[in-house]
């Protein structure tokens, strides 16, 4: 009787598993493949001009040094060819402004361009996930469910459809994981490894943290099959690195600006507020004669808590699944990934830690998607304004394979065909629904609700200025939140001439600065007290920097929902 049982048992695996041959044939997979790059593109790049409404002033940034580098070779500072963008103040890898001139001159100097690169290489993402996973496990079925995932992920939707260089980044940290690996076997592929990881510190700052701790991860996990790998290669990607790497370096030895970023948004800042509560409670602590309260409220324990705290902020579930972090990183109503996924990402984990997958993964590839989940907050926990979206985006690819891992494993470990199938209808129902709320509130909510968060209004209130600007003499426009960054806005609205505004971008505008000015231009917060006695002036501020019924509003600009964004003063 159980040897009849073991043997249907057999029959039934072996059916099974002729069906999962069958159904995941090399003509099969493209063809799944391919509609899962066709869906991601759809995702990423339908109405990716309007959707966000407005750009983000990064984005303006990098329009417009990118429409500058393209027609004079330099930055908005007459810096020749860049490899960091002094911007804001904040000294931005200058690698997304180039990525930008090429779509610019396809596309125009416009914000669907400046989104373009980063929609691409959100794409290319999804297509490298599948490609590593497939050699991380040599399971099509879960390669593919991870870069399905991956396609439909909130967290790279909302990314890869703004100009944010992040987005690149994790492209570029999934094809050096891709190459290394594949250079186990074929070794010319760690020259590819290396260029991806050099040139991704031309792309944003948390990169040069987080990819030098990935590199390591790679090294310590396959590091017996390095020992194997011909010295010639090794040192041929070393060159490589070297080589790419070299430009950054010059600039980081040459200009101490270059880490200005870096230096503030540090958690060690003594300017941070828990470091300013710190010395006050230790003023008390020897008032008081207080020795514990003097040991915990040292310095050092203070700066270990708050890296701690900023690391665990990142593995908050409330801040993943439920309200993320501020509205331009995320849609309405919405975490960073779906809500359905949560149990799955769990399972995945606890699966893949504890080798309960039901399916063989090599203890490499084990280590090293629990090691890339570890170290991805690493960079972000040393940082203020935690838990941050951004800093943390190459959270992407490994959260989505892991909740691919958790999927397949636990639909594998039901057992009965009809228990399985009903189970797996449920999930789908469930997933189709959470996706279903996404995509409208994405599409459909976000404009209405965020408009003001994501600036809206700049475009309508430049194409007036520009249609009256020469009935003036002096226009002067607020700099007051939310019209931070006013003057890009009009740089990048106006495709202002790069040349003209070279002479005076480092000396009367530019930078972090309050006020800024060109030609008949200023840009600072409105003084309406002071400034109301020029005439002959077109003022362009938020409706409360302007008394209440105020003579000579020439525009309004309402935002999405309705409400006044923008108000156009004639005096």
């Amino acid at each position: 009787m159980e040897i009849t049982y073991w043997l249907h048992t057999q029959n039934k695996m072996q059916n099974s598993k002729f069906e999962m041959q069958n159904l995941f044939n090399p003509k099969t997979v493209w063809i799944f493949l391919t509609a899962i790059v066709l869906l991601a593109l759809v995702l990423r790049l339908w109405q990716l001009g309007s959707i966000p409404p407005s750009p983000d002033w990064d984005e303006a940034a990098f329009g417009y040094d990118a429409y500058s580098i393209m027609h004079t070779g330099r930055d908005e500072y007459g810096k020749f060819l860049p490899v960091v963008l002094r911007s804001f103040d904040d000294y931005k890898p200058a690698l997304y402004a180039y990525a930008v001139i090429p779509a610019e001159l396809v596309f125009g100097v416009n914000i669907f361009a400046v989104r373009f690169p980063s929609a691409l290489f959100g794409v290319l993402t999804v297509l490298a996930t599948y490609f590593l996973v497939e050699e991380l496990t040599r399971k099509k079925s879960l390669a593919l469910l991870s870069s399905f995932l991956l396609a439909i992920s909130p967290w790279s939707i909302q990314f890869s459809r703004v100009g944010f260089e992040s987005n690149v980044g994790v492209a570029m940290n999934a094809f050096t994981v891709l190459f290394f690996i594949k250079g186990m076997k074929k070794p010319w592929y760690f020259c590819l490894a290396t260029f991806a990881a050099s040139l991704n510190i031309y792309v944003y700052q948390s990169e040069k943290v987080f990819t030098p701790l990935l590199l390591l991860v790679l090294i310590f996990v396959y590091r017996r099959e390095l020992w194997r790998v011909s010295r010639k290669y090794i040192l041929a990607a070393l060159l490589v690195g070297g080589i790419v790497i070299l430009p950054m370096f010059v600039a980081i030895v040459t200009d101490k600006n270059v880490l200005l970023r870096v230096k503030g948004t540090s958690a060690f800042l003594d300017t941070t507020t828990f470091l300013q509560d710190d010395v006050t409670k230790l003023t008390t602590d020897h008032q008081n004669h207080d020795y514990l309260g003097l040991l915990l409220d040292n310095r050092r324990f203070v700066y270990t808590r708050a890296i701690l705290d900023g690391y665990l902020a990142h593995y908050d579930m409330n801040w993943l699944f439920i309200k993320g972090d501020i509205a331009r990183h995320h849609a309405p109503g919405m975490g960073l990934i779906y809500l359905v996924s949560l149990p799955f990402l769990l399972m995945g984990i606890y699966m893949v830690l504890f080798r309960r997958t039901g399916f063989d993964i090599s203890s490499q590839a084990r280590n090293l998607l629990l090691l890339w989940y570890l170290v991805t907050a690493i960079p972000a926990s040393i940082t203020s304004g935690v838990p941050h979206a951004v800093r943390t985006l190459n959270f992407l690819p490994v959260v989505e394979i892991f909740v691919a891992v958790g999927l397949l494993g636990a639909l594998m470990y039901i057992k009965g065909k009809r228990v399985r199938t009903s189970v797996f209808i449920l999930i789908l129902a469930v997933y189709i629904f959470n996706v279903s709320y996404y995509l409208d509130q994405y599409f459909v909510q976000l404009n209405y609700y965020d408009s003001g968060q994501w600036q809206y209004g700049y475009a309508q209130a430049v194409q007036y200025v520009e249609s009256v600007q020469d009935t003036y003499h002096k226009i002067i426009v607020s700099g007051k939140a939310p019209l931070d960054k006013s003057y890009m806005f009009f740089l990048f609205y106006m495709k202002y001439p790069p040349a003209e505004y070279q002479k005076v971008g480092q000396f009367s505008s530019g930078g972090f600065a309050e006020t800024h000015a060109y030609g008949k231009f200023q840009f600072h917060e409105i003084d309406w007290k002071k400034e109301s006695s020029e005439h002959n002036v077109l003022f362009v501020g938020n409706p409360g920097e302007f008394p209440a019924n105020v003579n000579g509003v020439v525009k309004t600009i309402n935002g999405l929902d309705g409400t006044p964004a923008i108000e156009i003063v004639s005096n």
